[in-house]
């Protein structure tokens, strides 16, 4: 199970979002969005909206920034791996409780009005309580990390994701004895990008898609002369 889950697993959840994400663009244009609902239920959505939002942008360039640094990197720059940690666990409990606190407005703005839920999909629902799960058990991972601060957990999780993503052999090596909370939170991690093409988180790929327009050359609007 720990070979399957953190050796192979990474790719299957991959393979998905990347294949799932480019035909659900090619066949569904029309679906996909990300569906406001601001207009059947305004309350909460603004602010849970925008703790939301920061917080899991916080998370993931967090993730992004602390597991696939090389080793090397922090060494010359002088920060130990108990110091890397700290950072991690406060950086982390930081956007997570505002990701939390966020998610939280919105799923209770979602459940409690019956207009709101009676247009909600399955789909919308599973999304998001499968990231409440995910970030419960992110936040609980900083309890667990403050029993040992020596940093040896947080680069073995280092050493996993960097041979995942460069392709090298034995990346679940580095899993075994690891914390029964860690292994949950990135199972749950990497299966939301397995159910990424099939809800409304597509949207988050034209986000990135916005960045084309940047470059693009202005468009002129000229009135129409009356005669």
């Amino acid at each position: 199970m720990n070979i399957f889950f953190f050796s192979i697993y990474p790719y299957i959840a991959l393979t998905i979002f990347l294949l799932g994400s480019l035909v659900r663009f090619d066949r569904e244009q029309y679906g996909w969005k990300a569906d406001s609902s601001q207009l059947l239920q305004p309350k909460y959505l603004r602010v849970g909206n925008i703790l939301f939002h920061l917080g899991i942008l916080g998370l993931f360039a967090g993730h992004f920034v602390g597991l696939l640094t090389p080793v090397i990197v922090w060494d010359t720059l002088g920060v130990s791996h108990s110091a890397k940690q700290l950072l991690a666990m406060t950086a982390g409990g930081i956007m997570g409780t505002m990701a939390l606190v966020g998610l939280l407005m919105l799923i209770y703005r979602r459940f409690s009005s019956p207009r709101l839920l009676r247009n909600s999909s399955w789909r919308d629902k599973l999304v998001l309580i499968w990231i409440l799960l995910t970030l419960l058990l992110g936040l609980a991972t900083i309890f667990v990390s403050s029993t040992h601060l020596d940093g040896d957990e947080m680069l073995k999780l280092m050493k996993w994701a960097q041979h995942i993503v460069t392709f090298r052999g034995g990346a679940s090596e580095y899993m075994v004895g690891a914390s029964l909370i860690f292994k949950l939170h990135m199972i749950m991690g990497m299966t939301l990008f397995i159910i990424f093409p099939f809800t409304r988180l597509v949207h988050i790929w034209s986000g990135f898609g916005t960045l084309v327009f940047l470059n693009r050359t202005p468009q002129l609007v000229r009135r129409k002369s009356s005669r």
